[in-house]
């Protein structure tokens, strides 16, 4: 149980990482707003009767952000702490994507993080208090083909975070971001088993992550133990990327 009780939203908080942060953060005592694009929650996160609570959002479409956080806001309070983990790929080779292609990825994890921020900011702020934590990945730093739509986005939301981290840490809101390396979860299930394998010999840990160890990072930086960490960028990736 935490000291202090937060009210929490966790964006893709539903399936992968966002379930896995969802749950620590659930059994923390936190209250957790979880958003979800087209599935539900599973049971495990739903017996949390009295402090889950789903809500459908849209990260593309500004009013849907903004009715989130409304929706949010009359269940559990302000929100207190940001956690912007959906994201979205749409890999193929640079010479093959289209215009669409690159826009859906880009609107998607870095301008939807933008309208999220936008949308709870002015409420920790007033508070003086906040925790904003940013899930970008380490391909933001190595890139990979047919991952430039990914690449930049993820890239962008660690120069998004720092800027954001700059404006408001006077007001005591921090802004942080977590870079995992592969982990298993729907991304990587429709992942061949050669590429797998390949991706696994690259980890000095010789393994990838599973979404509870991207979990528990995510949870320390959104806790009171945080308040003197801001604008940084903490890599959780077995070592692969050593150097970011």
């Amino acid at each position: 149980m935490t000291d202090t009780k937060r009210t929490v939203l966790v964006t893709g908080g539903v399936t992968g990482i966002g379930e896995a942060t969802s749950r620590l953060l659930l059994e923390q005592g936190h209250r957790v707003a979880a958003t979800y694009h087209r599935r539900r929650a599973q049971k495990e996160l739903t017996d949390f009767t009295e402090d889950f609570f789903e809500v459908h959002c849209e990260l593309t479409d500004p009013e849907s952000v903004t009715a989130a956080v409304a929706a949010v806001n009359e269940r559990f309070g302000p929100v207190e702490v940001l956690i912007a983990n959906a994201g979205f790929t749409e890999d193929t080779l640079l010479l093959r994507m289209s215009e669409e292609a690159w826009q859906r990825v880009i609107d998607t994890n870095l301008t939807g993080a933008f309208r999220l921020t936008k949308a709870v900011l002015p409420q920790m702020i007033r508070a003086r208090w906040g925790r904003l934590v940013y899930i970008t990945s380490v391909i933001a730093a190595m890139g990979a083909p047919g991952q430039a739509n990914y690449a930049a986005s993820k890239a962008g939301l660690i120069g998004f975070a720092r800027s954001v981290a700059r404006e408001v840490a006077s007001r005591n809101v921090t802004a942080n971001v977590v870079a995992p390396g592969a982990v298993t979860t729907a991304l990587t299930d429709v992942v061949s088993e050669k590429r797998m394998a390949e991706m696994t010999s690259a980890v000095p840990m010789g393994r990838i992550a599973t979404p509870a160890e991207i979990a528990g990072p995510i949870a320390f930086l959104a806790s009171e133990s945080a308040g003197y960490i801001t604008g940084a960028v903490l890599t959780v990736d077995g070592g692969i990327s050593m150097g970011f």
